[in-house]
């Protein structure tokens, strides 16, 4: 009975992968949400536990962010945005490159999740602009925000639970000084390998760029006016880490405030609250339900103590970081592994190489990162026939983040 929750684990792997149930094509969100119920059900977690699982915090964020994303696409803003961005590339190879270090760099000051929401209709406008496969485009959204994000105590969630509990001073400039270097490198060894996996259809094409005009001024202002919220209370978050403010407010809070514009002002709210893309939301409440019965279970906890590893080596944290950050998501494991290191005297080497294993296991397959399926599930909403496959990922995420791996380990070996 205690393997019940890891059997429905490994179920809703092979379901994510296939996708294909006889006649019926089936969603992400469903498959999680299904893993979650049978979980709940079959008595492997208690309701109020259930509940206890739910991140609010990640569930409000990514809900103040869609509600920003979504206004900023109604109201065309996002389109005339991403022409003042993207304008530069000459040609496709220009653009590829564009993608993957402005959404990178985006990354790196509103968090991964925040670049999805906003990147996906960007690369797909894009795509159908210049008569590029969309797939291509869409990988390299997902790997520059992963890549990207890696360098930030404020990246993605993970790395902020590092930054919060690791006692590390001077915290931004330890994770540029460990990590910034590295990170450009995979993000030009990502560049290379969507070239060579998509070679047949990525051709040296001249790029004919036009502008989109902005179909809601007034949506288009509050929303303007929103993203500049973002920025500038991020900014102020990053200011209260170095002059020590005793004084801190939640990404939930930066999402929220941001988005209040929208809501109080624009008479289109209902609009773009009714369009946002609540199966995400319900996806992510599933899978905190059905990695939380995972947890419970004790499967994981057992079989790392069984193994007898040294958990503080480079080898090992990159190791299990990225194996574990499939089967109970990078978040969990970070909560988890964090507090082990610390109590191994770890030193910031080790955590900073915890920061990069975890984010980086992102790359490898859809689920290793909440980003990926904020992607896929965005382009699904907007296309029931687009998507991105587990397979269509894999065969490159793999390569990917084994080379990924190498070099931060290398770099982190060699780094002083």
């Amino acid at each position: 009975m205690r393997l019940i929750p890891i059997i429905v684990l490994m179920f809703v792997f092979i379901l994510i992968a296939i996708r294909q149930v006889g006649r019926f094509k089936l969603q992400i969100w469903q498959i999680m949400l299904f893993g979650a119920l049978v979980v709940l059900i079959s008595g492997q977690i208690r309701p109020l536990d259930a509940w206890k699982a739910i991140n609010l915090d990640v569930i409000l964020f990514l809900f103040g962010m869609f509600i920003t994303g979504e206004a900023l696409e109604q109201s065309g803003y996002l389109s005339h945005l991403s022409y003042k961005i993207f304008k530069r590339a000459k040609n496709l190879d220009h653009l590829l490159l564009l993608i993957l270090f402005f959404m990178g760099a985006g990354s790196i000051l509103l968090m991964n999740d925040t670049m999805a929401i906003i990147g996906t209709p960007v690369v797909l406008l894009l795509a159908k602009k210049h008569h590029i496969p969309y797939k291509p485009l869409l990988l390299t959204l997902a790997f520059a925000i992963t890549i990207g994000s890696v360098t930030s105590p404020i990246g993605n969630p993970q790395n902020l639970l590092i930054a919060l509990n690791g006692q590390i001073n001077k915290i931004f400039i330890a994770f540029l000084k460990y990590l910034l270097l590295p990170t450009t490198i995979n993000l030009l060894v990502a560049f290379l390998l969507i070239k060579i996996y998509y070679r047949q259809i990525l051709y040296k094409q001249e790029l004919d760029h036009s502008q989109e005009p902005i179909k809601d001024k007034k949506l288009a202002y509050l929303s303007k006016i929103a993203l500049g919220l973002v920025i500038s209370l991020i900014f102020i978050k990053i200011t209260t880490y170095f002059i020590k403010v005793p004084f801190d407010f939640k990404l939930t809070h930066i999402a929220l405030i941001s988005c209040l514009p929208i809501i109080l002002l624009s008479s289109k709210r209902w609009r773009v609250l009714r369009k946002i893309d609540y199966k995400t939301l319900i996806f992510f409440a599933a899978m905190f339900v059905l990695m939380q019965a995972v947890w419970n279970c004790g499967f994981f906890q057992n079989l790392i103590n069984s193994m007898k590893l040294k958990l503080d080596s480079t080898p090992v944290i990159f190791g299990l970081s990225v194996l574990l950050s499939q089967l109970i998501s990078n978040v969990p494991l970070v909560a988890l592994y964090q507090p082990i290191l610390m109590s191994l005297g770890a030193s910031i080497k080790a955590l900073m190489s915890l920061a990069a294993a975890s984010t980086i296991a992102g790359n490898l397959f859809i689920l290793g990162a909440a980003s990926n399926v904020i992607i896929i599930q965005n382009t699904e909403k907007r296309d029931k026939h687009k998507t991105l496959t587990f397979w269509e990922f894999a065969r490159i995420g793999i390569p990917l983040t084994i080379i990924n791996v190498l070099i931060y380990w290398l770099y982190l070996t060699i780094i002083q």
